[in-house]
């Protein structure tokens, strides 16, 4: 079973940038597709951004321009670089295997995320 573990979030100022990393370990079969979800208090988890195996990316309308998602399959992690950071991007972030179909499916077990608070 695969684990992966978030890391990299923080508190910072609106405009600021962070940049997450998700590291996976455990039975990893193949290279698989992967993205990026936070969950807001009293909000439903979202897709953020998604990267499939060879690096073809989607975000979601309100992070495009602002948002990259890359990965280093080498290292088995993918990264978020968050810039111009807003008090709404607020949310716990998380990391997962996705099918991507007409929707985006997440595949795995969810790890314990990495909190962001951009303060305004």
């Amino acid at each position: 079973q695969v684990q992966f573990v978030e890391s990299g979030g923080g508190l910072v100022q609106a405009g600021g940038s962070l940049r997450l990393s998700c590291a996976a370990s455990g039975s990893i079969f193949r290279i698989n597709d992967r993205a990026w979800y936070r969950q807001a208090p009293g909000k439903q988890r979202e897709l953020v951004a998604s990267i499939t195996s060879g690096g073809s990316t989607n975000y979601a309308d309100s992070v495009k321009g602002r948002f990259t998602i890359s990965r280093d399959n080498a290292k088995n992690t993918v990264y978020l670089q968050m810039n111009s950071l807003k008090p709404e991007d607020t949310a716990v972030y998380y990391c997962n295997s996705v099918m991507i179909t007409t929707s985006t499916i997440p595949l795995g077990s969810w790890g314990q995320g990495t909190q962001v608070t951009v303060s305004s």
